[in-house]
């Protein structure tokens, strides 16, 4: 078994907030299809299962390592939301809290000298900057549509809810990408 490190427990903290994620973005998902905007709901639905994808990125980094790993349990997810803007808020403050955090697991692995966790935690650095301006870009248009969500949903659907083609340089998942 390989000796676990600070870098360790942060990443297996990061299971569970990958896990959280996805969750929070099903609770996203279902309050736009709650508010029939289903391209909106599919963007997010899709993002849930990215997020669960990244988890079980994490799970398959133990293994390979040869290291016991557990799954946590996360927090209830914000399922209330006072308008169609206030979802997307919470997504873009999300992915950059969880840039924070993998931010700090890269600082960690290099500072206790896991070579291997650093090549590791160097796709989601790259992941991350993709998903925060993903998002930015998604709330400055619900910003300037001013309430017409029929602009909003036809931008989402022209912008991102095309056809999105698999990373080749991603880390596998333990089970299999969903």
């Amino acid at each position: 078994m390989t000796e676990h490190t600070k870098f360790h427990q942060l990443l297996h903290d990061q299971i569970s907030n990958e896990f959280y994620a996805s969750q929070q973005y099903i609770a996203v998902a279902t309050y736009f299809d709650n508010h029939d905007m289903p391209q909106l709901a599919k963007l997010f639905y899709r993002q849930a299962v990215e997020e669960r994808n990244h988890a079980m990125m994490i799970v398959q980094y133990f293994l390979d390592r040869d290291m016991e790993v557990e799954i946590p349990g996360i927090p209830a997810p914000n399922n209330r939301f006072e308008d169609y803007r206030a979802p997307i808020d919470l997504a873009l403050a999300q992915e950059k809290t969880v840039t924070q955090q993998v931010v700090d697991l890269a600082k960690s692995a290099r500072d206790t000298g896991d070579y291997l966790g650093e090549q590791f935690v160097q796709w989601f650095l790259k992941e991350q900057v993709e998903e925060v301006a993903t998002m930015t870009t998604l709330q400055t248009i619900a910003e300037r549509c001013n309430g017409n969500l029929f602009d909003l949903e036809n931008f989402v659907e022209r912008e991102f809810n095309g056809e999105k083609t698999s990373d080749a340089t991603a880390p596998p998942a333990a089970g299999g990408n969903i």
